[in-house]
């Protein structure tokens, strides 16, 4: 399991759309080992992403709730990197 992907199933609010596409970029790059973009990764990465978040909010939303929240925050969550 890829140690950057956090669980999104149980936050309050629930997980947005950027935390669900954050989190399938993260799986895509890992899985494919593709790091940078290029002409010929670019769509298949792209459609990946796309196709893994739908996926995850399907199950997201599909789960029954969780009795306790996630353990940490999803990055975009995290005071250290939010944006003014």
């Amino acid at each position: 399991m890829c140690r950057n992907i956090t669980m999104l199933r149980g936050l309050q609010p629930a997980a947005t759309t950027e935390e669900i596409e954050a989190a399938a970029r993260q799986f895509v790059r890992k899985v494919s080992g593709v790091t940078s973009l290029s002409a010929a990764t670019e769509a298949p990465f792209e459609a990946a992403v796309q196709q893994i978040a739908a996926i995850t909010t399907d199950l997201l939303a599909a789960l029954p709730p969780r009795k306790q929240p996630p353990p940490t925050l999803p990055p975009l969550r995290r005071i250290a990197v939010r944006r003014p």
